[in-house]
């Protein structure tokens, strides 16, 4: 008799947790920001400021944040330039395409929920991940994004399935909280762009340092 499993649905946060998005993100924001004769971030400020969407990025990206003169300006600059390049660098982490072969395998529901806009999480999940997941929802005008469950339960309602059989998998603070907001078990990354104390203190039920031991917290369950 086979098990009956405890969770069925796996939903992922999209950069730092799937896709090594830091590169391309930071070429994005230095384009709008040198068009401005504004000086470039470094890529480590860049994972700082990554987490809350895209206008909050260009908003600490810009000296003069949102009150800056050319703040809406960069952001539109930016959406334009990410879209047109969002996978020049931009890699799946290593251990991710074997998590999802297996998780698909076992006929878990998947979905990738992201603060990112809609029109570049489709794309990206498309491009790399189309044959494993089933649902992928971006930042839109018509829904709160992340911490906001909104996303999330949107994402349950869609694959129909239910907070108290999902996993939610994702690598700063926001995924954290997404997740307690849901009502759903939370596991974080080591590997993205948060550090294991982050994590820890937003109070992620597991903590993980590679993709496969997911497999292990969820089959023990």
């Amino acid at each position: 008799m086979s098990k009956i499993k405890k969770y069925d649905t796996i939903i992922f946060d999209l950069d730092g947790t799937l896709l090594n998005t830091l590169e391309d993100l930071t070429d994005s924001v230095n384009y709008a920001l040198e068009l401005y004769g504004y000086p470039k971030r470094s890529i480590e400020e860049v994972r700082e400021f990554l987490g809350n969407g895209v206008a909050r990025l260009i908003a600490l990206a810009v000296p003069g944040g949102v009150d800056d003169p050319h703040y809406k300006d960069c952001l539109e600059a930016n959406k334009k330039y990410y879209l047109e390049n969002m996978s020049n660098k931009t890699v799946p982490y290593k251990g991710i395409i074997n998590l999802l072969q297996q998780l698909k395998k076992e006929n878990y529901k998947l979905a990738v929920v992201s603060n990112k806009i809609d029109k570049a999480v489709k794309g990206l999940v498309r491009k790399f991940f189309g044959e494993y997941v089933q649902v992928a929802i971006g930042d839109t005008d018509n829904i709160s994004k992340k911490p906001a469950p909104d996303t999330v339960l949107k994402a349950l309602k869609e694959l129909n399935s239910s907070p108290d059989k999902a996993v939610y998998v994702g690598d700063s603070e926001v995924d954290v909280k997404t997740a307690k907001n849901s009502g759903i078990m939370c596991v974080g990354v080591t590997w993205g762009f948060r550090d294991r104390d982050v994590l820890e203190k937003e109070g992620a039920d597991f903590i993980i340092e590679e993709p496969m031991e997911l497999m292990k917290i969820i089959d023990s369950m």
